[in-house]
């Protein structure tokens, strides 16, 4: 009954300028703009409400929302404009730089693709961190993108109907959270919010004021509304889709026989499959810079059959709105095949190593030893091993990723996996495994929190939690969602936690992240670092250097940061770049560290010794793993040098003669070892090869201790 309440003081809050039109059969209805709406995609409420009252329209909804997206600027990296229509560069010249080069649609093509009948515009948000000086250009920029929209014809017969959507009410968490209380917030949204009402009534569109309807609400409510003062939670999207819907469609009652629970599920998986056409991951080689020489061999059939898996999900909506059964298996089956990829790989294949052979590969100076932790033969979970860190209870952490470089339509699901390893005999060898997390894709990065886990699960970063005590998590939280999946291997990774409990999430070339955060949108172009402090929740970018690739991040004793550029040979201290960047800005750089005859590349993972299994004299070197050419790790002592530092080459830690061997991460352990991370794979390369390609290994990984 309270939930009944709320929905309708939400509803009866909320002005609407024209009478409400019932949906027609098959109406194509369209998320576009910012982050509130691009989170319908996990939280189907309006969409669910709408097949629930209309279960014989067979309405299709797409969702082409993107976090800091604003009416006119919509970055995109394979894109050569970022902006949504022509003259909207005139609105944000601050948003000038762009390096975007490819053939990704455009705004207007892409709604040309969904045939566009009816718009939900949601905008309002990131803009109004511009604050009362950026009012006018606003109006200026919304008044542009409503008369260009309403000039075209996406269904080839009419023009849009277009519906604003304005920003809820930022809600004060500051009790319970360190969060800000909303008043600086709350009075730029409620002006931008009736700069959105007047411009819609001087251009005769409808409008949909969340503002006001969402703030008296939060002092009419108990619970929580939002995750984070911006976002709504699952219970705020259920109130706030189906307000939507009446206002934008008409208050009518549900005649649909299925369950909302199992519809809202559908329409999930439909959303999963149409995020990874609109968004698909690794765009650079589906539709941008690196699109040839290998993506024209299968990305057009990829994109085809995903698209059609697509649909196939759209009409198991419908068929389930009318309470029947659908067979999804045997519709995919239906759907186009890929086409057959070949492998480029020249050299002779060898077999892959395993056990005592494997070790047999690897060799470390005099005095030391080495020894192989898990493997994917005890272990087959072990597949694709990326990054480890160890908890406060001395237990390994690894995230894997066989569904590298990432998924393929027709394919299962991607099941990549975070999991614990522990040696409960002390006999140096792991005896048991937990799956601590499955279901993931592509976790280029974790980081432990007294609250749970933060891991990188593109574009979001995500929080889970284990609430029960088993080791498991059951409880999964988006935290922030815009960071580019432009690139899987560029996309933000190598967590690294520094002394205050934040942690650096390190960004490469070609990405252009719009991260929007209860502080206002982070934007970056082509690379760089980012801090996000998880006691305020708040996300910075450190520091926009010109980088191609960072896969090693490392504080030294003294807090010191260093990174690897990894396709380059560089190897450089941060502190000195750490410049408020402007968007697009590249801060200068320090000088490379990398010692003259032992710059290796592609480099993967870096680490300090500190560890009193090491000779006193090594205490502070600096460790750099390295998968291509030299395979295995460099060893440099490092020093003070004037107002910076010097490196001298020391020795090579560890050397492997096996081509499939891939170090990507290292990490001493609470006993004093060092940790290894073995990706190992006969390809490695991320454009030298077709995403495709068969020889591209799925099912090995190792984990070595020094």
């Amino acid at each position: 009954m309270r939930n009944l309440w709320i929905a309708s003081l939400l509803l009866s809050l909320s002005p609407f300028s024209t009478a409400a039109t019932e949906p027609k059969n098959e109406e194509r209805i369209i998320l576009l703009g910012n982050g509130l709406g691009e989170r319908f995609l996990d939280h189907p409420w309006l969409e669910a409400e709408l097949h629930l009252r209309y279960p014989d329209k067979k309405l299709v909804v797409r969702n082409l929302c993107r976090p800091g997206n604003t009416p006119g600027f919509r970055p995109h990296p394979s894109r050569n404009s970022q902006w949504a229509f022509p003259g909207a560069e005139a609105f944000r010249p601050q948003n000038k730089v762009h390096q975007g080069r490819g053939h990704h649609p455009t705004p207007d093509e892409w709604l040309k693709t969904v045939k566009a009948d009816t718009i939900l515009a949601f905008f309002g948000y990131n803009e109004s961190f511009d604050g009362p000086e950026g009012l006018e250009a606003y109006k200026g920029e919304l008044e542009a993108f409503i008369q260009h929209t309403l000039s075209q014809k996406y269904n080839d017969s009419s023009a849009p109907r277009l519906i604003l959507v304005s920003p809820i009410a930022y809600e004060n968490l500051s009790d319970s959270r360190d969060l800000p209380d909303g008043t600086r917030e709350n009075a730029n949204l409620k002006l931008y919010t009736e700069a959105m009402a007047e411009v819609a009534q001087a251009n005769e569109i409808e409008f949909i004021d969340l503002f006001e309807s969402t703030s008296k609400l939060y002092a009419a409510n108990g619970e929580a509304f939002t995750r984070n003062g911006f976002l709504p939670t699952d219970r705020g999207y259920r109130l706030v889709g189906p307000a939507i819907v009446d206002q934008a469609f008409g208050k009518t009652e549900r005649i649909a026989k299925a369950a909302s629970e199992k519809l809202a599920e559908a329409i999930r998986d439909k959303n999963w499959f149409w995020f990874n056409d609109y968004r698909m991951l690794n765009g650079v080689h589906v539709d941008g810079r690196r699109y040839k020489p290998f993506g024209p061999a299968n990305y057009p059939s990829e994109i085809a059959k995903m698209r059609a898996m697509t649909e196939v999900r759209d009409r198991a909506i419908w068929t389930i709105a009318k309470g029947m059964r659908f067979d999804l298996s045997g519709a995919d089956k239906t759907t186009p095949e890929l086409a057959e990829i070949q492998t480029n790989y020249k050299r002779e294949v060898k077999g892959y190593n395993m056990g005592d052979d494997a070790l047999k590969t690897l060799k470390v100076p005099e005095g030391y030893k080495i020894e192989m932790f898990a493997s994917e033969q005890e272990f087959p979970n072990l597949a694709n091993p990326v990054q480890l860190s160890f908890d406060n209870k001395g237990r390994l952490w690894v995230a894997t990723m066989p569904s590298y470089p990432h998924y393929k339509p027709g394919d299962i699901r991607p099941d990549d996996k975070l999991l614990i390893y522990e040696d409960t005999d002390g006999d140096g060898r792991a005896d048991k495994e937990t799956v601590f997390a499955d279901k993931l894709h592509l976790p280029t990065g974790f980081e432990f929190a007294p609250e749970g886990v933060y891991v990188s699960q593109e574009p979001a970063l995500i929080l889970l939690r284990d609430t029960d005590g088993d080791d498991r998590a059951d409880s999964s939280e988006l935290i922030m969602t815009g960071f580019d999946t432009h690139d899987t291997h560029h996309a933000v990774g190598a967590f690294c936690a520094d002394p205050s409990g934040a942690f650096m999430m390190c960004e490469g070339v070609f990405l252009h992240s719009n991260v929007e955060t209860p502080y206002g949108p982070v934007r970056g172009v082509d690379g760089g670092f980012y801090r996000f402090s998880p006691q305020r929740t708040r996300l910075e970018r450190t520091a926009q250097v010109s980088i191609p690739n960072p896969w090693g991040f490392a504080f030294d004793d003294w807090g010191q940061d260093f990174f690897l550029h990894t396709s380059g040979t560089a190897i450089n201290w941060l502190l000195p770049s750490s410049i408020k960047p402007t968007y697009g800005a590249k801060a200068p750089l320090t000088r490379n560290l990398a010692p003259k005859g032992n710059a290796v590349r592609p480099t993967s993972g870096l680490e300090f010794v500190s560890s009193r299994h090491f000779p006193e004299e090594v205490q502070g070197d600096m460790l750099v793993a390295n998968n291509i050419g030299f395979r295995g790790i460099k060893q440099h002592k490092i020093e003070e040098d004037g107002t910076g530092y010097k490196t001298t080459h020391r020795q090579d830690l560890l050397v492997s003669d096996d081509g499939n061997f891939r170090p990507v991460d290292l990490e001493f352990a609470p006993d004093g070892s060092l940790y290894v991370v073995d990706w190992h794979n006969v390809l490695i390369g991320h454009m030298q090869h077709n995403a495709r390609d068969p020889l591209r290994d799925h099912v090995h990984g190792r984990i070595y201790r020094i």
